[in-house]
């Protein structure tokens, strides 16, 4: 890509700098101009200095894609200062601002998908860490991914005794944790949702088709704020309550209890 500078107005791309606001406002301005779709990105615990921005963003309905990386406590060593814990949950309180955290590069390109043909403001928050294929890339667009906001990426939706709801890079961990209850004879079906206000605006008959009428347990690296509204209390919670803490990636999810062996013995404990 090509730079845009004093002596070139022809690039593409603004070497913004550690300016995030300045940033988000410039996004704003180049929406309304027309003509372009502006992207640009940081990382998820950075978001605070462009919420005033992306506020008003999704208050005049436009077309701006904010690109969020290193969106967990994934990102590992350097510690609580960088590691979101509330962003998620206060980015997806804002009316009109569609919040994606796709699990593999298949929901990514489809969540990329829905951001430009959206009208409206899009977030994507992104994995630091490196994440398998969970699903196979489709010849074409899944309809129902993009309108539903959510897809089942393991067992089955009719016949189960425990739905694993999750999002992002806890997707993978829930699907390891489903194919441990399975060899102690526990159906468990994981759903991954991509886009959580999409898949909440939904019917209670269409959400109820994805979780049925079995247990739920919902999977995220981040507050419980939104996912324990199905719930009256934390058991049914793998969540981050503080803020994180400084380490490699893998003792974090071991110190936070986000991994399959505490995801299957909370499960278990749920269905006894």
């Amino acid at each position: 890509m090509s730079n845009i500078s004093s002596k070139n107005y022809s690039g593409d791309y603004i070497h913004y700098g550690i300016r995030e606001h300045g940033m988000a406002s410039i996004m704003n301005g180049l929406s309304l101009h027309k003509g372009v779709i502006p992207y640009g990105g940081t990382f998820l615990v950075f978001s605070d200095y462009c919420r005033p921005s992306i506020r008003l963003s999704a208050m005049m309905g436009i077309k701006v894609i904010y690109v969020m990386t290193h969106d967990s406590i994934g990102l590992g060593e350097d510690g609580p200062t960088h590691q979101p814990v509330e962003h998620l949950a206060s980015l997806r309180a804002i009316p009109n601002l569609n919040v994606y955290r796709p699990c593999d590069i298949n929901e990514t390109f489809h969540a990329w998908a829905d951001a430009i043909r959206s009208n409206n403001p899009s977030l994507i928050a992104l994995s630091r860490q490196d994440l398998k294929f969970l699903t196979k890339f489709p010849q074409k667009l899944n309809q129902e991914l993009l309108n539903i906001g959510a897809q089942v990426m393991y067992g089955s939706t009719k016949n189960q005794d425990i739905v694993l709801v999750s999002s992002g890079s806890e997707v993978e961990i829930a699907y390891d944790a489903a194919e441990g209850l399975k060899k102690r004879g526990v159906k468990a079906t994981v759903l991954s949702i991509s886009c959580s206000k999409r898949f909440f605006s939904q019917s209670a008959k269409i959400r109820s088709k994805f979780l049925g009428n079995s247990p739920i347990l919902s999977i995220e690296a981040g507050l419980s704020l939104g996912w324990k509204s199905f719930y009256d209390d934390f058991t049914n919670v793998v969540s981050i309550e503080t803020f994180g803490a400084s380490a490699p990636k893998d003792d974090l999810y071991k110190y936070f209890k986000i991994n399959k062996n505490e995801i299957i013995n909370k499960a278990l404990k749920i269905l006894s």
